[in-house]
């Protein structure tokens, strides 16, 4: 009798995990391995959990997933519990994601100050941050070893370095080498690259914290002038089209000698099978003539949908995937930022991903898009910055020209106010 009553308690129990298990849902349009590394910490989330989490991929344009997020919370859609989230969207996104300032309070100090209060709009904690981002210039140093040339700290040096060493390595034989690759398509990371060009070069943030419009100016036409010579000398014709992938792509074949893109590149290229391990470092990306270098801040977040069947266990995934040892867990495997500062100092970080603690000054430096400003006309006015530098760079109009028309443009999409 005790025996059976044992199997029957055990088994009212298992039908109350059961019962009380849930299945729940989180979009990713993550780059490089970084599906794969979100797969392995929610199979560890499902093992202590007893739910499943079914991941919806998504393509990793960020202009795309914006799009597309727009449009299912707009109709209400309860298909996803989870979104991941870009440092920029949170004014935009807020009024249709859970309030998580309550249930993240005995959290939310372990991170930057600075990235919760990103994700704070109205006093309401939208997103918790997963890691953060901060871009780099990547550089060949065997190939600059070779030559004899020094890391370049200027765009023209860089441009000058890039050609030197492009010319001589097409002079011995390699005909598929590029000197510089970037993202150069038409979507928002070319926002983040041209931000960075105008600001190092000193001609401002496009729109500045007070809201002034400030692009049409000479230093940011002289910016965008000097990438267009870019453009099929020390970079191929294709890079107007790249996005991240496309330009790791280029580099971690061999075929570049200079790249700018964000950390997880670094985890990648020192991968096992990659024919540029330990030929490359980065350093802090360049300056413009007597400006200073400029990196735009990036990183990543998890918010929970309003329309969430879900919400107390999407927000329970969120803080475990959000977590000091899953985001060491993230950041050895991908050598993403992340955004608790303790973790620059853990010594397995340090010694498997050094790029992390060399990074923590330049994240912490980097420059936000003007999206806390422009608010919920951001994402329109990124829009019409980058169509105005991609016209710019690949010869549709001047720069100049393209840059006074954009500056009116928005000035009409302000209106009375941002």
């Amino acid at each position: 009798m005790k025996l059976a009553s044992a199997f029957l308690a055990a088994g009212i129990l298992l039908g109350a995990v059961q019962a009380r298990a849930v299945e729940l849902s989180i979009v990713s349009g993550d780059t490089g391995n970084g599906i794969k590394v979100l797969r392995e910490i929610l199979d560890r989330y499902e093992k202590k959990s007893g739910n499943k989490v079914d991941i919806v991929v998504i393509p990793p344009s960020t202009t795309d997933q914006f799009g597309q997020y727009r449009l299912w919370l707009a109709a209400g859609s309860s298909d996803i519990d989870v979104y991941q989230t870009d440092v920029i969207w949170a004014p935009q996104l807020a009024s249709q994601l859970v309030d998580l300032t309550g249930a993240t309070r005995d959290v939310v100090g372990e991170h930057f100050p600075s990235i919760i209060q990103s994700q704070t709009v109205n006093g309401r904690l939208v997103a918790l941050p997963i890691f953060t981002d901060a871009p780099a210039l990547y550089y060949r140093k065997d190939l600059l070893d070779k030559y004899g040339a020094k890391v370049p700290t200027t765009w023209k040096e860089l441009a000058d370095t890039a050609k030197l060493v492009m010319n001589k390595e097409r002079a011995a034989g390699d005909k598929d080498i590029w000197g510089f690759v970037f993202q150069g398509n038409a979507y928002e990371g070319l926002t983040c690259n041209a931000l960075e060009w105008v600001m190092s070069n000193g001609g401002g943030r496009i729109i500045e914290p007070d809201g002034e419009i400030s692009i049409d100016n000479p230093k940011a036409v002289a910016a965008l002038d000097m990438v267009k010579g870019w453009i099929g000398t020390i970079a191929p014709p294709g890079v107007l089209a790249y996005q991240e992938e496309e330009t790791r792509g280029v580099w971690q074949t061999g075929n570049a000698v200079f790249m700018r893109n964000w950390p997880y590149a670094y985890a990648l290229g020192n991968s096992e099978n990659s024919p540029i391990k330990g030929k490359f470092d980065v350093a802090p990306l360049p300056a413009g003539e007597g400006g200073h270098p400029a990196a735009t801040l990036g990183g990543w977040n998890l918010a929970v949908s309003r329309y969430s069947k879900h919400p107390d266990e999407a927000i329970e995934l969120v803080k475990f995937i959000a977590s000091r040892e899953m985001q060491k867990y993230r950041t050895l495997r991908t050598s993403n930022l992340p955004t608790i500062p303790a973790l620059y100092d853990d010594p397995d970080i340090a010694r498997q991903q050094p790029i992390v603690p060399r990074w923590k000054g330049i994240f912490l430096n980097a420059q936000p898009r003007p999206s806390a400003t422009a608010r919920i006309k951001y994402n329109e006015a990124s829009s019409q910055f980058w169509t105005a530098v991609h016209d710019t760079i690949s010869g549709q109009g001047a720069a100049a020209d393209n840059l006074a028309d954009l500056g009116a443009r928005l000035t009409r999409l302000k209106g009375k106010g941002w």
